[in-house]
């Protein structure tokens, strides 16, 4: 879009009457008006007010857009279109788990819990410091709506066979005082094989009634055909499990239960007994997996009279997976298949380090699983054996969409 003398003139004279950045600033705006303008005319198929054959679209107005740079806001215009939407590509959407990171910063400056590093994060993304609590807000209102939806959307369109639960801890301001919080996470397998993420939730410990509340709003949501849960061994995530998700089995996760192997042996017998605790899970059947958890408790039992009693009181709990399809096993024995959610949330929870509020730290991490699930949804991947599934569930529909077998891919 070409401008006009009056228009030159005017531009001319603003840039003459302002200091250095103030003139690297309206050339930026002006620059990207003039981009905007002419990827809207493209797309329309002709300019402003322009009367020609060729147009597909027509102009409804524009509506404001402050674009935050080093060089300081840019104020510009979107132009609306009467039929479709139109947003030029290079002022290209923020993700969802950008604009969380971007509020939690904001709230953590404005609540006056901000340290130099946050003051620093700031300015790396391209604002000012003096950012008022208003726009945190306006910030924090347009992402908790979809969130807030994410979290509890119905979970009825398929059955869940497979739940994988898990915590990890990130700190926040709770009281005036910083307080370690269990953000507690469930995906699951669907019954044509595929994953989604379940729910997430914030709270004080992994307590009986934290989870039990957890495991409801699952429930509650359409959380069906639930066969096994694999998690760690917390008494009150167990009792909650046996409470909450009855009919469905309960696996210990043998990673978890290695790490506590661990803490009643010598360091450098760790290795051993891990090797010879690693040989119940590679029997060829129910029952010779059972068998093996009495025979490694006798042969360590001598030597690690601790860890025979562990294996037989976890005996039941660590061997529940003998039960299911065998080409599920590898990937039923533990939570590892959420290991890389948790290493995303530690990812970007580690940049915070500390939270203004509970709220903030839900926003952040619900954000990064939301991308994580869409992923899943957008680019669908078998993560259990084309056919197996059948197994689990007799009375499954022919119908049931196909999903590309990645079975072999890792488990992660």
């Amino acid at each position: 879009m070409a401008l006009s003398q009056s228009e030159l003139q005017r531009l001319l004279q603003s840039l003459r009457s302002s200091d250095g950045i103030e003139l690297i600033r309206q050339i930026a705006e002006r620059m990207l008006q003039e981009l905007i303008e002419a990827e809207a005319a493209a797309k329309t198929g002709a300019e402003w007010n322009e009367h020609t054959d060729a147009r597909t679209n027509y102009r409804n107005g524009h509506r404001d857009k402050t674009l935050t740079t080093q060089a300081g806001d840019l104020e510009l215009t979107i132009p609306k279109l009467r039929a479709g939407s139109f947003f030029p590509c290079l002022l290209e959407r923020r993700r969802r788990i950008d604009q969380a990171l971007h509020a939690v910063i904001m709230e953590a400056y404005v609540e006056g819990v901000s340290t130099r590093s946050v003051d620093d994060l700031v300015k790396a993304l391209g604002a000012d410091t003096g950012i008022s609590k208003s726009e945190v807000s306006r910030i924090c209102a347009a992402l908790d709506e979809p969130l807030t939806a994410f979290r509890t959307r119905p979970l009825d369109h398929t059955r869940f066979p497979y739940i994988y639960l898990d915590a990890t801890y990130c700190k926040a301001r709770v009281s005036h005082q910083i307080a370690s919080r269990a953000v507690v996470i469930a995906t699951g397998i669907t019954e044509d094989g595929g994953r989604e993420v379940l729910g997430v939730m914030v709270g004080d410990s992994e307590t009986e009634v934290f989870w039990s509340e957890f495991l409801r709003h699952l429930r509650e949501r359409g959380l069906s055909g639930v066969r096994l849960v694999l998690a760690d061994h917390h008494t009150g995530l167990v009792n909650s499990i046996r409470k909450v998700m009855i009919g469905a089995a309960y696996q210990r996760c043998r990673v978890h239960f290695l790490r506590n192997i661990f803490g009643v042996i010598p360091k450098e017998a760790g290795e051993m007994v891990a090797a010879t605790i690693r040989t119940i899970f590679a029997q060829p059947n129910e029952k010779a997996v059972r068998a093996q958890v009495n025979t490694v408790a006798d042969m360590l039992g001598s030597q690690f009279p601790k860890v025979k009693v562990m294996l037989l009181e976890a005996k039941d709990d660590l061997t529940a997976f003998a039960v299911f399809p065998e080409r599920h096993w590898k990937k039923i024995q533990s939570t590892n298949p959420l290991e890389r959610l948790n290493r995303e949330i530690k990812r970007r929870t580690d940049v915070v380090q500390v939270f203004p509020n509970d709220d903030a730290l839900l926003r952040l991490v619900t954000a990064v699983l939301f991308e994580l699930h869409d992923e899943w949804i957008a680019f669908p991947r078998r993560y259990m054996p084309e056919g197996s599934m059948a197994e689990l569930y007799p009375d499954r529909p022919d119908s049931a969409p196909a999903l590309p077998d990645t079975t072999n891919t890792t488990a992660d």
